[in-house]
């Protein structure tokens, strides 16, 4: 079953709920990127067939956001954020500590497929820091403690299968509510 085969009722729900076709393709990349894993060539040139877009301004879109990405990733992806404010704060050390613990480098996934460390440019809660992003929830006042506990609680959802609302399924039920995004001045 192709992308465009498990997804149609969805495709057709969000591309519905905006006004230009091409706006849909921020959820559409998620949905593409869940199936596939990762935003991979299959996934940028089925989005753009969809939406008759160029397959290079998926490319460019997967590049910009740091929600999707360009190779394959663990369960949970672990986006630590490291700039400045956060690096005052003890982001470097804590990128070091969560390295050594996992026993990968940035960028790389854990030898059981569920974690993969990335550095990123700023989530916007630099007086929480050390803070970090997994699959899009924020984690935030860490020390080694915490972070262990998050570490045993994500390895729990592994293994029970439980986890959270995922971003796919928030795309879905956003596809069925049927509600046509507003556009101020294209009513």
């Amino acid at each position: 079953m192709t992308f465009t085969e498990k997804y149609a009722a969805e495709i057709e729900g969000i591309i519905a709920r905006f006004p230009h076709k091409k706006s849909a393709v921020l959820p559409l990349m998620h949905l593409a990127q869940h199936y596939y894993g990762y935003m991979s060539d299959d996934a940028m040139r089925e989005v753009a067939a969809i939406l008759d877009l160029d397959p290079t301004h998926i490319l460019s879109l997967a590049g910009f956001y740091t929600l999707y990405y360009e190779e394959p990733v663990g369960k949970y992806v672990l986006e630590i954020c490291n700039d400045l404010a956060c690096a005052l704060r003890g982001a470097d050390q804590f990128v070091e500590m969560a390295c050594n613990k996992l026993e990968v480098g940035v960028d790389e996934t854990t030898a059981d497929g569920l974690f993969t460390i990335k550095t990123v440019m700023c989530l916007a809660a630099c007086d929480r820091a050390p803070m970090l992003q997994c699959n899009l929830k924020f984690e935030e006042h860490l020390d080694e403690a915490k972070f262990d506990a998050l570490l045993a609680r994500l390895r729990e959802q592994a293994a029970a299968e439980t986890i959270e609302t995922s971003v796919v399924e928030k795309i879905t039920a956003y596809a069925k509510s049927g509600n046509q995004v507003s556009v101020i001045g294209n009513r």
